[in-house]
């Protein structure tokens, strides 16, 4: 299995946040925790970052 590792300008493009809310959402486990790349490097999978983007989704359309 390969895995994509997004840095975080990635991430905020992706998701549309901007780094202190990411940071903070992942504080209330309300995203996806980063991974330790080494050094002050951090990043996320990509496939966590999508399926957070699709349960964000969905529930924005089931109300």
């Amino acid at each position: 299995m390969s895995y994509k590792i997004l840095r975080l300008p990635a991430v905020k493009e992706a998701t549309g946040l901007s780094r202190s809310t990411i940071y903070l959402r992942i504080s209330n486990n309300e995203f996806p925790k980063s991974i330790p790349l080494g050094g002050r490097s951090v990043g996320w999978l990509e496939e966590e970052i999508m399926q957070w983007l699709e349960k964000k989704i969905e529930a924005s359309r089931a109300n």
